[in-house]
């Protein structure tokens, strides 16, 4: 959508360039840029409640009206400024190559300005609204200092202005917290008043009982659990990795279950552990640390031999962050795994299970002893790969809750003629598609 009003407002703005005062153009662009840009935070957040569940073309008809509008009206900007500044046909190549190394440089100062400055340090929608509310200051000082604008006509553009920041304060942000990642809230479970759960976007993606960090509502973490409870000796103290923290349900479940074990969490969102804290209880402690960064990274830090159980649990949205799935990744896994540790692996998948096929081709060719927790068939979306350097013992990755639990043998079986993940080819996002 904002490819498609880009093309169209250059070639619409370029027209009227040739049919107005450029001047005067230019400055009502640049306000009604900014006007739009404001209007987007409110429009999404108004219109996006509305279409939830709808798909693909729900979400288009949005960005249709949120995106469309201001993208199509800004990029009617640059053949303005070109008409206003070639005066002379004999220097039109030295103004659209000027024009052009400076649209160029634009985008290279907006794109790591935004990357490495906006996106880490503030939300999303207050960057819309800072944008907006800088296009229409300088298309009022435009139009002002080149008397193109009267003051009277600038006074109650900014008054519109105001009330469009107003509005997106007014309708509120569905969010608790509106992270780098995620828009993350916490709900309370209205049959289980200590119960909370973490939902990041539209996905409930942890559970955790304030009062009994043994209760685990969801089955796959039950699955997860039940694994780590196998690993021998049983009872005595383990150290563990996480990967993915989110309501950090298993690291709670673990230091109560086993007195004395040690986790260490490798968490990208800052924003989710503070929220932690805040709703979810967490206290960190040199029982429990976390590491914030990519845990690809993070786990490079780490000594090897240094856990017992490693837990891979990371997703952005519903796919696992793809260089956390690659044989790359699990040969790092392997490093920092004990002889005889354990790698329990969340797998999402309701596209086939061509994905989980992959992940499983992927162990099997690392493990010596790979197993699978899943739903009878199996069946997604929740599904647990296991994997150790050992045979692992009778009771990891028995059947709990009604699952069904696959050998070395049966998961094979599942994976034939999958490929293993590697760093240069690790498809995740389209595996998940039901294609």
């Amino acid at each position: 959508m904002v490819l498609a009003g880009i093309a169209g407002g250059s070639a619409l703005g370029g027209r009227a360039a040739d049919r107005s005062d450029p001047r005067r153009l230019l400055s009502g662009l640049l306000v009604s840029g900014g006007l739009l840009a404001l209007c987007t935070v409110p429009l999404v957040r108004l219109l996006g409640p509305g279409v939830e569940g709808g798909g693909d073309l729900a979400a288009l008809g949005v960005a249709a009206v949120a995106l469309l509008p201001p993208a199509a009206v800004l990029s009617a900007v640059t053949p303005t400024v070109a008409r206003l500044e070639l005066r002379d046909l004999g220097q039109s190549g030295t103004v659209v190559g000027r024009l052009s190394a400076w649209a160029t440089a634009g985008a290279l100062a907006g794109t790591f300005g935004t990357g490495f400055v906006l996106v880490p340090l503030v939300s999303v929608s207050t960057s819309v609204l800072a944008v907006g509310s800088l296009l229409v200051a300088a298309g009022l000082a435009f139009g002002l200092a080149s008397r193109s604008a009267r003051a009277g006509p600038a006074v109650a553009l900014v008054t519109i202005a105001c009330g469009a920041a107003a509005l997106s304060l007014a309708v509120g942000s569905p969010c608790e917290v509106e992270s780098t990642y995620h828009c993350a809230t916490v709900t309370v479970d209205p049959d289980r008043p200590s119960g909370r759960v973490l939902v990041l976007d539209d996905l409930r993606h942890s559970y955790v009982d304030l009062e009994d960090p043994r209760h685990l509502e969801f089955e796959y973490v039950r699955w997860i659990a039940d694994a780590v409870a196998g690993v021998q000796p049983r009872d005595a103290p383990l150290d563990a990795v996480f990967a993915g923290g989110g309501g950090f349900t298993l690291p709670r479940w673990l230091a109560a279950a086993r007195p004395g074990s040690r986790s260490r969490v490798l968490e990208v969102d800052a924003d989710v552990v503070s929220l932690a804290r805040a709703r979810l209880g967490l206290r960190t402690s040199p029982a429990l640390r976390v590491t914030l960064g990519d845990a690809r990274v993070a786990l490079r830090d780490l000594a090897g031999d240094s856990a017992d159980v490693l837990v891979g649990d990371a997703f952005g949205a519903v796919a696992v962050p793809w260089h956390l799935a690659t044989a790359e990744w699990v040969a790092e896994v392997r490093r920092v795994l004990r002889p005889g540790g354990l790698y329990a692996l969340n797998v999402i998948d309701g596209g086939g299970l061509k994905l989980f096929r992959a992940q499983a081709a992927t162990l099997l060719a690392a493990f010596t002893d790979v197993r699978a927790v899943a739903r009878p068939g199996p069946s997604g979306p929740n599904l647990v790969l296991l994997g150790s350097d050992r045979r692992l013992g009778p009771g990891v990755g028995s059947a709990a809750g009604g699952a069904r639990a696959f050998d070395r043998a049966a998961v094979t079986r599942l994976a034939a003629g999958a490929e293993p993940l590697r760093d240069d080819d690790a498809p995740a996002d389209q595996l998940l598609s039901s294609r």
